[in-house]
């Protein structure tokens, strides 16, 4: 099948850029063909030239902005099967940021419409409060599309170069701010530590702040400023050769436990052994003999020193995780699942 798939800018250091690559490897490796559509593309010639099965999007002002859904309206009438993200229903204090989909009101307009795509999708549950109100209000149903691991390249093995006692790989977010200076910092001073991402200076920021102005307006020559730090592989070793990789999620993840983030399976695929956050949803898919989450802040400084001084209690914690993940959670997995969403839309 051949697959198109919106990202608008590749030289971004964010997360749309990871999910992006877990895809298209996994699409890739399974015999499709795929093609990536960016803010410098021209949509017409692409899909009259390739004719895809499925084009991948998300609805958001940012990727409507370099999209003609007349143009993709005259090849969904042929047989083209699109797949769009949402947001949430009813957003929850600062959930995923933006404002709610209730209250996009031209947003809806375009679902009720028909134009906005076929299969809608979050990787929210299909119980979850804030998704509550969609069906009811758009006609549409939405899918549950768990974020996943890109298993085509990990590392079980030891690498020197990257042996400490902790790591952390991830952007210095404004919504991670608080939890970082009281959960995170401590453990600097006191281990070896290396900290991984973007963000982490004023000057990365301000570069930051650059770049993304660059990607919206498609400003070509200052999108790559900041490029990532560590590539697939290099971040795959840094979790098989840390003692302890931590994970952290936004502020609203913690709160309301209803979705968990892509770094949960990528620690776990690599070989590595995670300390998570309380996330709440994640019992639903790993019970303690799989992933260790802390459930507080004596919890979490316990857990970190416990596994330190007792590096062999990790080992069957690391095989059992790796393994349901292998099974369960990869980007194989996913895209096994929307080509079954895909043949029956067909």
């Amino acid at each position: 099948m051949k697959i198109m798939y919106q990202i608008n800018s590749l030289e971004t250091v964010y997360a749309a850029r990871f999910i992006y690559e877990g895809y298209k490897d996994a699409f890739l490796e399974k015999g499709h063909e795929f093609f990536t559509y960016t803010a410098n593309s021209n949509l017409e010639q692409m899909l009259k030239t390739i004719r895809p099965d499925i084009f991948i999007t998300s609805l958001n002002d940012y990727n409507l902005k370099f999209l003609n859904l007349e143009t993709l309206a005259k090849y969904r009438k042929k047989g083209l099967i699109m797949f769009t993200q949402i947001r949430p229903w009813k957003k929850q204090n600062n959930q995923f940021g933006g404002s709610d989909l209730q209250n996009s009101y031209h947003l809806v307009k375009l679902i009720k419409e028909g134009k906005a795509g076929d299969i809608f999708f979050h990787w929210l549950e299909q119980d979850d409060s804030s998704m509550v109100g969609f069906t009811e209000n758009t006609g549409y149903k939405f899918e549950t599309i768990l974020l996943a691991a890109n298993t085509k390249k990990y590392y079980y093995e030891y690498d020197k170069s990257f042996a400490c006692d902790i790591s952390f790989v991830g952007s210095y977010l404004p919504d991670k701010y608080k939890f970082i200076k009281s959960y995170v910092k401590p453990l600097m001073k006191k281990y070896n530590f290396k900290v991984y991402g973007s963000d982490w200076t004023l000057g990365n920021r301000m570069l930051g702040l650059i770049q993304k102005g660059a990607q919206y307006f498609n400003i070509n020559a200052l999108k790559g400023v900041r490029e990532m730090q560590l590539s697939l592989e290099d971040e795959h070793k840094v979790y098989s050769s840390s003692t302890i990789s931590l994970n952290i999620h936004e502020s609203h993840q913690r709160k309301y436990g209803s979705d968990f983030n892509e770094r949960t399976l990528k620690i776990i695929a690599s070989g590595g052994f995670e300390i998570c956050d309380n996330v709440a949803v994640l019992r639903k898919y790993f019970n303690e003999s799989e992933l260790i989450i802390a459930k507080s802040s004596n919890d979490w400084f316990e857990k970190i020193d416990f596994y330190l001084q007792n590096p062999e209690k990790r080992i069957k914690i690391i095989k059992a995780g790796m393994e349901k993940v292998l099974d369960q959670h990869t980007y194989h997995n996913r895209v096994d699942q929307i080509i079954s969403i895909y043949n029956k839309q067909k």
